[in-house]
């Protein structure tokens, strides 16, 4: 019988328009550049076929080259602006929702947990990227 994975919810508000938000959500010009849970790591690449099927693969690595990883997976659904559903590589799932709130966008990312690190660790790296994303929108976009 398989174990149910817990839900995991981070949440952050950026202070643009969701068609503006959703641009650099899914650009891969974009991606490369919030796409780190700190500074010293980064994404050197990224792929984005984003469609329904489509399937997207950003490659993570540690400056230093001490470690590195593919995240990737394959959209469930894709709703222009509002909301994006994706199965990981390893089969967890994951919804985003782009929520207009005055204007702004409300971005609340709930993924399923893995089992090596406890789901504290899992929400503050997931956090530190929703962090790091506002904070690149809110930096380049005049």
């Amino acid at each position: 019988m398989e174990q149910k994975k817990e839900g995991i919810t981070v949440q952050v508000q950026v202070n643009f328009s969701p068609h503006i938000v959703w641009e650099y959500w899914t650009d891969p010009e974009h991606i490369v550049h919030w796409n780190c849970a700190s500074d010293d790591w980064h994404t050197p690449s990224a792929v984005n076929d984003l469609q329904q099927g489509g399937w997207f693969r950003w490659r993570m690595e540690a400056k230093d080259r001490s470690a590195g990883f593919d995240f990737e997976g394959r959209y469930d659904e894709i709703v222009p602006n509002e909301k994006i559903v994706y199965t990981m590589a390893d089969g967890r799932r994951v919804q985003i929702l782009f929520t207009n709130v005055d204007n702004n966008t409300r971005i609340t990312e709930t993924f399923d947990a893995e089992n090596l690190n406890p789901v504290e660790m899992q929400r503050a790296g997931w956090q530190a990227i929703l962090d790091r994303f506002k904070y690149y929108v809110e930096l380049n976009e005049k």
